[in-house]
């Protein structure tokens, strides 16, 4: 019998409405995967749930069985914090670069497409995209990224932050009523960077009024090294439903302890979410660390993860890899493999205000399998990975190593026909 029963799926779950174009296709099979707690599982997809989890070679399917023998498989990262309108943008600049980078919408939206699809392949099924509104440029970037987010569909989730730089005074008040129009164009969220306006605390005070009026969520870029700022901040947002996202924080690492313990302390009484950027600084932030992630947390403040810049000139090698944001978690916060591992997943998608992923019956079949057996492993060496999105594989990489023969057949040449090893299943590649 299978361990997991299906169950009905919740008709009120925000991706319901908006169905996967592969319902009503034949079941998907992920046989012989490994979970984190140790089983080797069948998973059976139909539509976009999980229908069925059970004991490997238990379930049966018509349609098509991929074999994860020596994946593990878990529920799919999501981006938090990426800045697709001016992604892949780095090699623009410098003294040997063409010049400053296109803004044209086709050219926007050519690379905030190429970069969806980076950080579609590192396994990100859902991404929430900060874009500049207003200037010269007035919503111009916005439309290229909302047409990124048409031409996705089935592929992976684009919600864009709507983000202008003033609000306050005469220089805001266009801004303000771009802001509003950003929304009805079709951004999800309302943001910006309160740090950058004159007036700080009346910049946040507009914003939270346009996500009133709208009924939307606030995302905003602060650097957090100002406590007093932080905790206006935290007493105006506190409460306000859907919610508030902070980030990246990077200044409250530079705090006085007891003075960032006092602000870590506001923003979890407020509700408020912090997504930090552990592989870089992002656009409009000078900071090369991390906010005091363990810090945050001890004081019950919800901590997501994202990547920030991708290979723009905020951060020229920025990778977007929720994985790797995960093992510099692990590796330079102290954090166990499955916390830092839960931030760029489960409170990710919790801070976008998606629905729960677990491998289990009824659950949104979102999920990212990696060749490896465990989760620190997989943190460490995540190469080769299958990506599913809405019960349908929408990615794949694979990679293989080989070694060259000894010494004493080099004169063989330069072949590398040696693979590493192949135990457990998990076959020749990484």
């Amino acid at each position: 019998m299978p361990d997991s029963q299906p169950r009905r799926p919740d008709d009120n779950a925000p991706d319901s409405a908006d169905a996967a174009p592969t319902d009503g296709a034949p079941a998907l099979v992920l046989s012989g995967a490994r979970l984190t707690d140790g089983r080797t599982v069948d998973v059976r997809l139909s539509g976009s749930r999980i229908e069925a989890v059970g004991t490997a070679g238990s379930l049966a399917t018509r349609g098509p069985r991929i074999d994860l023998r020596g994946y593990l498989l878990l529920p799919a990262p999501a981006e938090p914090h990426a800045h697709s309108d001016s992604a892949l943008t780095a090699d623009s600049a410098g003294p040997d670069g063409p010049g400053p980078a296109s803004h044209r919408a086709e050219d926007i939206q050519r690379r905030a497409t190429e970069a969806a699809l980076l950080q579609l392949g590192h396994g990100a099924t859902a991404l929430r995209a900060h874009v500049r509104i207003g200037d010269v440029r007035g919503l111009a970037a916005l439309e290229a990224v909302l047409q990124t987010r048409r031409a996705l569909r089935g592929l992976a989730d684009l919600t864009a932050v709507a983000v202008p730089r003033l609000l306050t005074g005469v220089a805001g008040a266009d801004n303000l009523a771009m802001l509003r129009d950003a929304v009805k164009m079709g951004a999800a969220v309302v943001g910006g960077c309160p740090d950058l306006d004159p007036d700080p605390t009346g910049y946040t005070a507009a914003v939270l009024e346009v996500a009133a009026e709208h009924g939307c969520p606030v995302d905003l870029h602060t650097d957090g090294d100002d406590p007093t700022r932080l905790a206006r901040l935290a007493a105006m947002a506190g409460g306000l439903r859907p919610g508030v996202t902070i980030g990246p924080c990077a200044g409250l690492a530079h705090l006085p302890l007891d003075t960032a313990t006092r602000a870590a302390d506001r923003l979890a009484a407020a509700g408020i979410t912090v997504v930090c950027l552990p592989q870089g600084g992002c656009a409009g932030s000078e900071r090369r660390t991390a906010a005091p992630v363990r810090l945050l947390r001890s004081a019950g403040v919800r901590v997501a993860a994202g990547s920030g810049a991708l290979r723009d000139t905020a951060n020229p090698v920025g990778r977007g890899d929720p994985l790797e944001a995960a093992y510099l978690l692990a590796s330079q916060h102290g954090l166990r493999a499955e916390h830092a591992y839960a931030m760029v997943s489960t409170t990710a998608r919790s801070a976008l205000g998606l629905p729960d992923v677990r491998v289990e019956a009824g659950f949104p079949a979102e999920l990212l399998a990696v060749r490896g057996e465990r989760l620190p492993a997989v943190l460490s060496l995540a190469y080769s990975r299958i990506v599913v999105h809405r019960g349908r594989v929408v990615a794949r990489t694979s990679a293989v190593r080989e070694y060259c023969d000894s010494d004493a057949d080099a004169a063989a040449g330069p072949d590398l026909p040696r693979q590493g090893r192949s135990d457990s299943g998990a076959g020749p590649g990484n």
